[in-house]
């Protein structure tokens, strides 16, 4: 698998890549199938749905992996949240996490609960070519707890930072229950089938440099120590969010760093690429045309030139994006990254 290849800084021929949110309402095919199942919950739920969303953007895109259709929030879903996703605001807990009482009713190994998940993936990998890489995932613990307390999205953190601020070790029993979740539930996923598992830390920047260490990457590293030392040869992705200022302080037990538009690829490259493979990191709002797709694929296969590297957006495509261009991108970087590294 040239993605896999690519993730232990393996040669390849060409860059692989795939594109974060690849199988989603962008496509046509998703939304319609998205219609005639109903909520977005149930799609994911559902293994028949969601192994056919997996696979739709392989079968039209050509990319180089797939990733689980899924989403941060089902595990602790399965935990005792109720969860659901509203129009025009996004996932929303009925019953989001206010105290150690709280912390009490969390449901004990809810990863057990949670065999759909494990389903789809074997039934992803059955039917996925061998020569395409399966990525399963899950959320940070820092980011799954910030929705867990917020009970929903969040533009100021202000309950999650002030339960950080003002009772910190709360948010350590909270993370702590994630950690352990996090970990067997992405085991699991690797049993299933899962040939590389990624980390979401998506509200990585909501935290300040001296504190994004003891409440978020810690434990990440504690879950990527854990699963390296078992199931060494998964590759392990990492993606901080915004944390262009700590990447001097990137350090541990993983192969591949997840790199935002935000972040100038010149200094990622610069400090981290001896370390690690780089994934990312182009600006999803460059997909709507040729030209600019052109623009971006020439800039980034030249800065990560003699460099491991998985192309990707810095994150998730936008909704709108054409599918016509997306296939295009996935086409340049495959042509323009195989003639620059002859």
């Amino acid at each position: 698998m040239i993605f896999i290849d690519a993730c232990f800084k393996k040669p390849t021929d060409y860059t692989p890549i795939w594109i974060m949110r690849q199988a989603g309402r962008y496509m046509p095919e998703y939304r319609a199938l998205r219609a005639e199942v109903g909520s977005f919950l149930d799609l994911c739920k559902s293994v028949k749905h969601a192994t056919e969303v997996t696979l739709q953007p392989i079968n039209y895109l050509n990319v180089d992996a797939a990733i689980l259709f899924s989403d941060i929030l089902t595990l602790p879903n399965a935990m005792g949240l109720d969860l659901s996703f509203e129009a025009n605001k996004g996932p929303v807990f009925a019953n989001p996490v206010q105290n150690e009482k709280d912390l009490l009713k969390l449901k004990n190994n809810a990863f057990k609960d949670m065999q759909y998940v494990y389903d789809t993936v074997q039934s992803v990998r059955g039917k996925l070519d061998k020569s395409k890489a399966l990525i399963g995932f899950a959320g940070s613990p820092w980011t799954v707890a910030t929705y867990m307390v917020e009970g929903s999205g969040t533009k100021t953190f202000y309950n999650i930072k002030q339960k950080l601020y003002t009772d910190p070790s709360f948010m350590h029993k909270l993370l702590e229950i994630l950690t352990e979740q996090t970990k067997f539930y992405l085991e699991e996923q690797i049993k299933a089938g899962a040939d590389a598992i990624m980390i979401f830390d998506s509200w990585a920047n909501a935290l300040p440099y001296e504190d994004y260490y003891e409440f978020s990457f810690k434990y990440m590293l504690e879950i990527s120590n854990y699963l390296k030392e078992k199931y060494p040869h998964i590759a392990l992705i990492l993606f901080p969010k915004g944390v262009s200022s700590f990447l001097p302080q990137i350090n541990g037990n993983f192969d591949v760093v997840g790199i935002d538009w935000s972040i100038s690829l010149e200094y990622a490259r610069d400090t981290l690429s001896h370390k690690y493979t780089l994934q990312g990191n182009m600006d999803p709002s460059k997909i709507h045309s040729k030209e600019t797709i052109d623009e971006a694929v020439e800039r980034i296969v030249d800065i990560m030139k003699g460099k491991s590297h998985i192309f990707n957006f810095g994150h998730g495509i936008m909704p709108t994006a054409k599918p016509e261009l997306v296939k295009y991108l996935v086409e340049q970087v495959h042509k323009k990254s195989g003639i620059a590294s002859r």
